[in-house]
């Protein structure tokens, strides 16, 4: 892990590794994984290059693209907006751990080849976050979204 950000809370490598292992642990195989914590500007740069977004987002989720005959354990990088991380957990009244864990997460899914563009793929991810998620003791993260949608 590589924290290049001016945030004070950003969690630790071993809370980074059991969050990955989590939301990896189906995958029979070594894995290598690189996460960097940024600030705004490097994340809105990165989204605006790569997604042709503006502004900065919570988590950009870069797959190895490896031939599969040079069998190298790389899975891809992972660039975590802390401040975008931090703010979110506010809005969404979540503690900052329990937001941070759900980014690597969902990061680390996005790198395994989910994705939530369509309705049931969103459903799909968004159920095996939860699943990881309370199986690591943190609240399901998209009860006070569904709460407040209904």
């Amino acid at each position: 892990m590589e924290n290049v950000s001016s945030a004070v809370r950003v969690p630790n490598e071993d809370q980074i590794f059991q969050w990955a292992s989590a939301a990896l642990n189906d995958i029979d195989r070594a894995l290598e994984l690189s996460v960097r914590v940024v600030d705004e500007a490097e994340s809105a740069e990165l989204n605006e290059h790569y997604r042709h977004k503006t502004g900065p987002t919570n988590v950009l989720s870069f797959p190895a693209d490896l031939p599969d005959e040079l069998n190298l354990p790389l899975l891809g990088d992972l660039v975590i907006c802390a401040p975008v991380v931090e703010q979110e957990a506010i809005q969404q009244t979540k503690t900052a751990e329990a937001h941070w864990a759900h980014m690597v997460i969902h990061g680390c899914l996005h790198l395994i080849g989910y994705d939530h563009v369509q309705d049931d793929d969103a459903e799909v991810m968004e159920t095996l976050e939860t699943n990881i998620l309370v199986g690591l003791g943190f609240p399901p993260p998209y009860e006070e979204t569904l709460s407040k949608s209904n």
